[in-house]
């Protein structure tokens, strides 16, 4: 009798990715996040794309396992293409795919097997903003301004300082900026290519990635073969 072979699921994190950033402003959501591939300390890739769109009216951002993203992808998927088919002239929203996240992460979690995510859901439908966010093992909630990873400890007060919900497109865009600069400069699993989305009710505008501005003029950084005699 042939041996049945039992199938691998991911149990420990390989490639992962950093913080996700996300913020309500005047016409919708915002949402930011590096392009790194962390390979255990190694920062091996430089070109992941985490943010991805879920519809007609989300977008979802993942820090975690890329691998487990992927699959979260793929039930995505599955969910939108059968709401497709009943060819209602409706189509799942932001809050119902938000609700259908947090249901699959509690799951496997009680399963023992949980999918090594921290997820931010955003969008807007019917001229509603919402924006949520669920961890690996489904504990879920809504707000104005979301983070994931370091970005919790490294960004979050930044957000709370400078954040109103009149925030123009602009506005939201600079204060991503200096959020995802911050962490650049703090997190070692983060890269200075990063990729923003925004969700309107006229759609999702996924930006093509781009890399910082940023300052390192510190003498020690310009010639750091000197020693460290005179140069700080």
């Amino acid at each position: 009798m042939d041996s049945v072979t039992e199938s691998q699921r991911t149990q420990t994190p390989y490639v992962t990715g950093s913080s996700v950033i996300a913020i309500k402003y005047k016409d919708g959501i915002l949402m930011a996040a590096d392009m790194g591939g962390s390979y255990g300390s190694t920062l091996r890739y430089k070109s992941v794309e985490r943010l991805k769109t879920v519809g007609k009216h989300s977008i979802i951002g993942a820090s975690g396992e890329i691998s487990d993203f992927q699959e979260i992808q793929r039930y995505l998927n599955e969910l939108i293409l059968n709401d497709n088919m009943w060819d209602d002239a409706n189509s799942l929203g932001p809050k119902e795919v938000h609700n259908y996240l947090t249901r699959v992460m509690y799951n496997r979690r009680n399963k023992f097997d949980p999918l090594l995510n921290s997820l931010v859901l955003g969008g807007v439908k019917n001229g509603r903003k919402y924006l949520g966010v669920v961890n690996n093992i489904g504990i879920s909630f809504e707000d104005n301004q979301i983070t994931t990873g370091l970005g919790n400890h490294l960004a979050m007060p930044e957000l709370r300082k400078e954040w109103h919900e009149n925030l123009s497109f602009e506005e939201g865009v600079k204060l991503l900026e200096k959020c995802m600069r911050t962490l650049l400069y703090r997190d070692r699993s983060a890269v200075n290519k990063i990729q923003m989305a925004r969700m309107t009710e006229e759609g999702v505008t996924m930006f093509p990635p781009y890399s910082l501005t940023t300052y390192w003029e510190l003498s020690a950084f310009k010639n750091p073969t000197a020693g460290a005699e005179g140069s700080w």
